[in-house]
């Protein structure tokens, strides 16, 4: 099958997996969920719907439970939206991207607090150009 064919077919997938759990699910379990992408076989059978979920690991372990229970539902809505032979089976999993991009970050703003307290720390005070140029603004301001 054309790869631009699967692409489209995944994007609509996203889009009305993200429909469906943000406006129609009534499930309590279900809350701070983002659909982050979908992929599909290329035969069109399986789709994988990856979804980022916000809060504990307990929120997010009762809101995957909620979204497999709800998987038939959002495949019913896919099924009226696709017009094709067979509507892809939908199996929600649990995108771990987010927060691993969020570790490295707040490990690289880590990191640079610790580089910059240890270059602050080798630096003399008798090194300082700042207060001298300052100091020389200060005097020709008054001289004006």
């Amino acid at each position: 099958m054309k790869a631009h064919r699967v692409a489209r077919v995944a994007e609509v997938i996203r889009e009305v997996a993200a429909e469906t759990i943000l406006f129609e699910l009534q499930d309590p379990r279900i809350k701070n969920v983002t659909v982050t992408r979908a992929e599909v076989s290329a035969d069109l059978q399986i789709a994988k719907v990856y979804v980022s979920i916000m809060g504990s690991e307990r929120d997010q372990s009762l809101c995957m439970h909620g979204l497999k229970s709800s998987a038939g539902y959002v495949q019913s809505k896919l099924g009226t939206r696709l017009k094709t032979r067979f509507t892809p089976t939908l199996k929600f999993i649990l995108d771990e991207g987010v927060k691993k991009s969020i570790e490295m970050t707040r490990l690289i703003n880590e990191g640079l607090a610790t580089a910059g307290a240890a270059a602050a720390g080798a630096a003399t005070p008798d090194e300082t150009p700042s207060e001298e140029s300052d100091d020389a603004d200060a005097s020709s301001r008054d001289e004006e």
